[in-house]
């Protein structure tokens, strides 16, 4: 099996809701995001998906939480956009492109992150 994995980053507003202490406020992040992608087979080139293909994808998804305030977004309407939430919302934007997508972890600090994949 093989596994890649790229990198791309958003800064993003947020507060959560239900919930008890510093978070409840409005704050914004610097966030990475982590995209995973696995298959037990390579193309002609020997690849199993091409770098800049993910990339581009990744962005565009990400386009729509950039620099936005993720709770006035439609997809979170009376949701709390954990990081736990921002994963899972990545990785069904992104699946609808990108096939082999494996796992996606969004950093919301050096030292935490959440990560979002399907059990096979």
């Amino acid at each position: 099996m093989y596994e890649i994995k790229t990198q791309a980053f958003f800064a993003a507003a947020h507060h959560l809701l239900n919930y008890e202490g510093e978070c409840e406020n409005q704050h914004g992040h610097n966030w990475m995001v982590e995209a995973y992608v696995k298959g037990d087979s390579l193309d002609k080139s020997n690849i199993l998906i091409d770098y800049k293909v993910l990339k581009k994808e990744l962005n565009k998804v990400l386009d729509l939480l950039d620099h936005k305030d993720i709770n006035e977004l439609p997809e979170f309407d009376g949701e709390s956009p954990s990081s736990e939430m921002i994963a899972y919302f990545i990785y069904t934007k992104l699946k609808e492109n990108v096939v082999q997508l494996s796992k996606v972890s969004v950093w919301e600090t050096q030292t935490s992150c959440a990560s979002y994949f399907e059990e096979d």
